[in-house]
């Protein structure tokens, strides 16, 4: 499948704002005067869960309002089939959709919005050269089509994100924040999002989904080994990357369980188990589980005295 534009505003995606002032007036209809939201009243039925200090704990960047909206604006594109491109059109469950991601996750809000049960994303780490901003940031078909060469651009200039850039960590937290919220909305009660990234940013993506999705949601910081030997590219060169997992609910057992399965673990093999001991004592075995020996030399430094 491939996005196009279209004007037949029956194509439009689902619009997310209107949806969210329906949920509201649905829930509070006295903070609603002449059709406008009345904050005033909203934060009175509220009470203290208002958080009114001028100083607040969270992310905050240049754009960041910009790109709140931008997962609220109502995509215009609709999805062509490509058969030419495609396997057993007619008997695969599957499906692929080819076009910018940001277009993509609106026009899936209207069939797919809370039916998810698990999304993996891999998106540009942020190391310089790993994706193509414009300069004044307007994701869209039209941009879409100017980042993949489609049109001629018609004179914007669009540049790689330096580390040197000024706006090194802005422009990818721009990228990131619309799509973050996208994809929450696809994801159903007990759905997980695991988001594959490096050190570059994982300290800002950890803050990001925080505010996404609410710290409590948070699951677990996976480390995966993604090399034998460390990298010369660097003082320290990393041998590993992170995998954040976020569930859709409130740290519920259920989203913690379901990243558990999710992960497909493989059982041991005979030769594996065949390296753990059961220890034994006059109580039993260790209630923790059978255990495996290990040379402490080999992570401590041995010390001398003279």
């Amino acid at each position: 499948m491939k996005p196009i534009t279209t004007a037949d505003p029956q194509s439009r995606s689902a619009d997310l704002l209107a949806d969210n002032v329906a949920r509201l007036r649905e829930l509070f209809p006295e903070a609603f005067t002449e059709g406008k939201i009345d904050f005033d009243v909203l934060k009175q039925l509220l009470g203290s869960e208002v958080d009114e200090r001028e100083e607040k704990y969270g992310l905050n960047w240049h754009g960041k309002r910009l790109a709140r909206r931008l997962a609220l604006t109502p995509s215009t594109g609709t999805l062509r089939p490509a058969p030419e491109d495609s396997l057993e059109w007619s008997t695969t469950q599957n499906l692929m959709i080819e076009g910018d991601n940001l277009e993509v996750l609106k026009l899936l809000q209207k069939s797919y919005s809370g039916r998810v049960k698990m999304i993996f994303i891999d998106p540009p780490y942020n190391t310089g050269k790993d994706f193509v901003y414009p300069d004044d940031f307007r994701d869209s078909i039209e941009n879409y089509k100017r980042l993949t060469g489609q049109t001629d651009g018609a004179g914007r200039a669009l540049t790689s994100n330096p580390e040197t850039s000024g706006r090194f960590h802005t422009d990818w937290l721009n990228m990131m924040f619309p799509r973050l919220k996208l994809a929450r909305n696809l994801l159903r009660e007990d759905g997980v999002l695991f988001i594959s990234i490096d050190s570059t940013e994982v300290a800002n993506l950890r803050l990001l989904c925080s505010d996404v999705f609410g710290e409590e949601c948070f699951v677990i910081d996976l480390i995966w080994r993604k090399r034998d030997g460390a990298p010369n590219d660097r003082t320290i060169g990393s041998v590993h990357d992170h995998i954040l997992v976020y569930g859709k609910t409130v740290s519920s057992t259920s989203s913690r369980s379901m990243a558990e399965d999710n992960l497909n673990l493989m059982p041991r093999t005979e030769k594996a188990d065949a390296e753990y001991q059961v220890f034994k004592e006059p109580s039993g075995p260790d209630p923790k589980g059978p255990f495996r020996k290990i040379d402490t030399t080999l992570y401590f430094p041995r010390t001398y005295s003279v």
